[in-house]
């Protein structure tokens, strides 16, 4: 099955407003051609207002980088997915920052997979292992129950339409590039553990990316990898030439 190749950017806490409205609209210059791909840009919560509007009719999508658990009520300082839904087509959740810096857990991760996609906004669901346990060769063990625990909510109907973001917290902002080698792996027990909990048709649907110290001199060893479909790019989405050279890239229009 021919699954449709996406690539993400998270531009983390890193631009207000202007400066977010000025990179989207240089991305939008250089990928404004349609094309048989996704790209998704994941700014900061205000600015996904003024982009939806900017990247309205293109074929660049927006995501949010975190939703709340619950969909209203009192819980001041977080943002609901019904104030994300109009904007935000996927949300990124169990981001391994979130899981280190604020304390989340697979609870967490689980619940807000779920209370996003019943109302239609795909999960980008964030899994990975520190250096300590890579070195103790836990890395298969982490990956799994981590996105095991995330998806116990959904329906292998939800599950096809939902992102499984392999980031490994040793490499994310960190430099260190994982082997392609070791993404295949990862990449093929992901797919081997939705079928075992979903199906084999989920399993042929879900889309796999990989996140981690992605840049234009690297981004060509993950474009041939076959269960990867796409690219979680975090430091270089800052960059507009640079990110727009890794979409294309990837997706084979500048080798």
């Amino acid at each position: 099955m021919k699954r449709k190749k996406i690539v993400i950017a998270n531009w983390k806490m890193n631009e207000d407003v202007d400066s977010s409205t000025a990179l989207a609209k240089k991305i939008k210059t250089g990928l404004a051609k349609k094309t048989d791909y996704e790209v998704v840009i994941c700014p900061d919560f205000v600015s996904l207002v003024p982009l939806y509007q900017l990247l309205s009719g293109t074929n660049l999508k927006l995501g949010a980088q975190d939703v709340a658990e619950e969909e209203k009520g009192a819980f001041t300082g977080e943002v609901s997915i019904l104030t994300l839904k109009p904007y935000a087509k996927y949300v990124i959740v169990g981001h391994s920052e979130r899981r280190n810096l604020i304390g989340e857990g697979d609870r967490e991760t689980a619940r807000k997979a779920e209370v996003a996609v019943r109302h239609k906004v795909y999960p980008i669901i964030c899994a990975g292992e520190t250096l300590h346990e890579k070195e103790d060769g836990l890395s298969r063990i982490v990956v799994l129950s981590q996105l095991e625990a995330a998806c116990k909510h959904l329906t292998a109907g939800e599950i096809a339409k939902t992102i499984v973001a392999y980031e490994p917290i040793w490499s994310t902002g960190s430099g260190k590039v994982c082997e392609a080698e070791e993404v295949v792996k990862v990449a093929e027990d992901i797919r081997k553990l939705i079928k075992t909990l979903y199906g084999q048709k989920a399993s042929e649907e879900i889309r796999i990316v990989y996140g981690g110290s992605i840049d234009d001199s690297n981004v060509s060893s993950f474009s041939e990898i076959e269960d990867l479909d796409g690219l979680l790019v975090g430091g270089a989405s800052l960059h507009p030439s640079e990110f727009i050279s890794i979409v294309k890239k990837f997706n084979g229009e500048n080798k």
